[in-house]
């Protein structure tokens, strides 16, 4: 197996997780904490051309995290590219 699949697959198993432990997350919801947990994306456009999914798709996620207590905080919105920076919160205020 190659490292890049195995990569994928503990994404993959970490996402299942964070759905496991809160069944109100949606797969994209769920990808965009674990993304932002290892440091993969912090951004939603990183988000959607690694995933391969529409930068739309991801705002409307993004913008119900951050509605959640507990969710991903917004650093940063670009309005000329739709660009949304985002962070998990500090620990402490989980």
């Amino acid at each position: 197996m190659s490292e890049e699949a195995s990569d994928v697959d503990r994404f993959l198993a970490l996402v299942a997780a964070a759905q496991g432990r809160d069944i109100r997350l949606t797969s994209i919801q769920a990808g965009l904490l674990v993304a932002a947990d290892l440091g993969i994306a912090r951004d939603s456009r990183a988000f959607a051309r690694l995933l391969g999914i529409a930068h739309s798709l991801v705002l409307r996620e993004l913008n119900v995290l951050a509605e959640r207590e507990g969710g991903l905080r917004i650093v940063k919105r670009d309005l000329r590219t739709m660009r949304v920076h985002y962070a998990l919160p500090p620990r402490d205020e989980a």
